[in-house]
C-alpha cells in the first residue's frame, strides 16, 4: 500500500491524498487550491493523477479547499462514488454551484481585458451545469456506521467537530499484498472543544496511520470565555455612538456561530434587543437553511438553548433579516440606525461586503470586525493592519471606521488542542503526517510531534509518495 500527497501539503488550500491499496486507488478530498490567479487555475485545471483511474472518493467536509475541485475531477472522467457525511452533501450542492458562478464571472471579467490585449479566452475550470451534474456521485452516510467500500477495506466517519457535517475519516485496511492489516486515520480539519452549535471533535484512541492538520499547530487562540464579553462590548460600544457595525464573514461555520452569539447576547439582555440584525449574503441564508435542517448535528448546549429559548431556531429571532435579492442588500447602504450587518466574503476579497465597506468605511463612528483569518494580499488583511486608506472597486477609500477582531472564533483546533486531541491515543501511530498547514506551520508541528515522542513525523512535499 502507498499513499501520495497531491495537495494541501505545507499550505492550507487544495486539499488531496491519494491511497493505493489492494488495487483500488481512494482519494480523499478533493479541494481547489487557492492562491494567486494564474498559479491556482493551473494547479486546479492540472491534476497530478489520472482522474479516470480514481475507484472512490472520500470526503471530509464540505468547504472549498476541500470539497471545490470535485466537478472538474468528474469533468476529466473520474466515475466513482463520493462518499461523505448526509449534511456535507446538503452543503456541497450550495457550495460547488456557488464556486462555479464566482468562476464564470470572473473569467468573464478576465477575458474582456484578455480580447483588449488580442489573448485567446480562457474557460472556467467547470460551470454551474458541472457542478449540478457531479452531486449524482455523493453517497451519503451518518457518523459511526461502518461500511465496506472496497476489497478489504472499511470506512468510519467519526464527527470533526469543525463545520455542520465534518467527519474524521477512519479506514480499517486488510493489505491483501503485504498481508497485514492496519488503521489509517485522517483528521480532516480538526475543530475545537466547547464550541457552539454542534458537536465536539469525537476521540480516537489508535492508529497506524495518522494524517493530521496543522493550520494553527504553532499558536494558541483566545480562551473561548472571552468571546461574548469582547462580542458585546464592541456592539454596545458601536451602538451608543450611533454606529453600524460590519462583519466580513465565512458563509459556512462563521456566520452560523455570530448569529448564535447575538441571538444569546441578546435573550440574555446583553445587547439591545431592537438593534437590527442582517445576514447579507445569498450562500450564507442557504447555508444556514440546511443547518437549520440537521439538528441532529447540535450539541447539548444548543439543544438545551433552544428548549429554553422563546425561539426554537438557533438562527431565527425577531430582529434578525436574511437578505437575498440585490435590492434588498442595496436598501442595507440607506440605514441611517445603529445595524449589525453580516456579509461575505470572510476575507473582503468578493461579494457583497465590498459594497458594506465601501458605504461604511469613511465613517468613524463605524466598527469594522473581523471574525477570521485574514490572508496575506487580501483587503481584509489590509484593512486589519491598519492601512490608511484601501483600494474598493478600484478607488481609494480612507480607513476611518475602527477596525477590531475577534480571535477566538476560529474553526480549527489550535496547537495545544491538537495535542490534546492526540493525547487520547494509546499509543503513537507507526507513522504520523503532517498536512494542511502553511510550510513554517507543519514544520514547526512536526518538531512538536518528535518532542513528544511520536516515532516517524513527515511534512510531506508536494507529489511526495510514501510506501506503507
Amino acid at each position: 500500500m502507498k499513499i501520495k500527497f497531491c495537495g494541501g501539503v505545507r499550505t492550507v488550500t487544495g486539499s488531496q491524498h491519494l491511497l493505493e491499496v489492494n488495487g483500488i486507488k481512494i482519494l480523499l478530498d478533493c479541494g481547489m487550491f487557492q492562491g494567486k490567479r494564474q498559479e491556482s487555475y493551473e494547479r486546479n485545471k492540472n491534476f497530478i493523477f489520472d482522474p479516470s483511474s480514481i475507484d472512490l472518493l472520500i470526503l471530509s467536509h464540505a468547504h472549498i479547499d476541500h470539497s471545490g475541485n470535485i466537478p472538474n475531477l468528474i469533468k476529466q472522467g473520474f466515475k466513482g462514488d463520493i462518499i461523505c457525511t448526509y449534511a456535507t452533501r446538503d452543503l456541497c450542492a450550495i457550495m460547488l454551484r456557488d464556486s462555479a458562478e464566482i468562476q464564470e464571472y470572473d473569467i468573464k471579467y478576465l477575458n474582456k481585458k484578455r480580447k483588449k490585449k488580442g489573448e485567446p479566452p480562457l474557460e472556467p475550470l467547470y460551470s454551474t451545469e458541472d457542478a449540478v451534474n457531479s452531486l449524482k456521485y455523493f453517497l451519503g452516510m451518518g457518523y459511526e456506521r461502518e461500511r465496506s467500500i472496497a476489497h478489504g477495506v472499511t470506512l468510519t466517519l467519526h464527527d470533526a467537530g469543525h463545520i455542520l457535517g465534518s467527519a474524521i475519516v477512519e479506514l480499517n485496511v486488510e493489505d491483501r499484498e503485504a498481508e497485514k492489516t492496519f488503521k489509517l486515520v485522517f483528521t480532516g480539519d480538526l475543530g475545537r472543544p466547547d464550541r457552539p452549535i454542534i458537536c465536539d471533535p469525537e476521540i480516537v484512541t489508535d492508529s497506524d496511520y495518522l494524517l493530521i492538520e496543522s493550520t494553527y499547530g504553532d499558536r494558541l487562540h483566545e480562551p473561548e470565555d472571552q468571546t461574548a464579553d469582547k462580542l458585546k462590548d464592541i456592539i454596545n460600544t458601536t451602538v451608543k455612538r450611533g454606529g453600524k457595525v460590519i462583519i466580513p464573514s465565512f458563509a459556512v461555520g462563521r456566520t452560523q456561530e455570530v448569529v448564535y452569539k447575538i441571538h444569546r447576547l441578546i435573550n440574555d439582555g446583553e445587547i439591545p434587543g431592537n438593534i437590527p440584525v442582517f445576514v447579507d449574503s445569498p450562500l450564507a441564508v442557504d447555508a444556514t437553511a440546511i443547518y437549520r435542517l440537521h439538528p441532529e448535528a447540535y450539541d447539548k448546549e444548543t439543544s438545551d438553548f433552544l428548549l429554553t429559548s422563546n425561539d426554537r431556531d438557533p438562527f431565527g429571532f425577531s430582529m434578525i433579516r436574511y437578505t437575498r435579492s440585490t435590492m434588498q442588500s442595496k436598501e442595507l447602504n440607506k440605514l441611517t440606525t445603529p445595524a449589525i450587518i453580516i456579509s461575505a466574503s470572510g476575507m473582503a476579497e468578493a461579494g457583497r461586503i465590498l459594497h458594506h465597506l465601501k458605504n461604511n468605511i469613511e465613517n468613524p463612528v463605524n466598527t469594522i470586525l473581523f471574525v477570521g483569518w485574514q490572508a496575506p494580499d487580501t483587503l481584509g488583511r489590509r484593512i486589519l493592519e491598519k492601512s490608511k486608506e484601501v483600494r474598493i472597486f478600484g478607488d481609494m477609500y480612507p480607513v476611518k471606521a475602527e477596525i477590531k477582531k475577534i480571535n477566538s472564533l476560529s474553526a480549527h483546533a489550535d496547537k495545544n488542542e491538537l495535542l490534546s486531541w492526540l493525547s487520547n491515543f494509546r499509543q503513537p501511530p507507526a507513522k504520523t503526517f503532517v498536512v494542511h498547514g502553511d510550510e513554517e506551520v507543519s514544520l514547526a508541528f512536526g518538531e512538536t510531534l518528535r518532542e513528544k515522542n511520536f516515532p516517524e513525523v513527515a511534512v510531506p512535499e508536494l507529489g511526495e509518495e510514501f510506501a506503507l
